[in-house]
């Protein structure tokens, strides 16, 4: 079973992008390639830089993850970024 993980990048304009994955530097560097494999929304964005990533259970807990974080306002991104935020505890739905 794979490890999933959650992760923010910050565009050239300072925009957040927060996504998930089994393999953040992979993504990353697709994400930095653009097309095919990199989000639409990152396409001639760049320079990307991985502000942050952590470690999900599986992928259940890292979509919640993305979802929750993509509802919080900038500045609680921010903070999470600074290490001033923890992310949200959700279990995998196993008891």
């Amino acid at each position: 079973m794979s490890c999933w993980y959650v992760y923010l990048i910050r565009t050239a304009s300072g925009a957040l992008y927060t996504g998930i994955t089994t393999d953040v530097e992979r993504r990353f560097a697709e994400h930095q390639a653009g097309a095919p494999k990199g989000a639409r929304s990152l396409r001639g964005k760049g320079p990307l830089t991985l502000e942050f990533q952590a470690p999900a259970m599986n992928r259940a807990v890292a979509s919640r993850l993305e979802w929750a974080i993509k509802q919080w306002p900038r500045a609680d991104k921010e903070a999470l970024i600074r290490g001033e935020r923890p992310l949200p505890q959700l279990s995998d739905g196993v008891e």
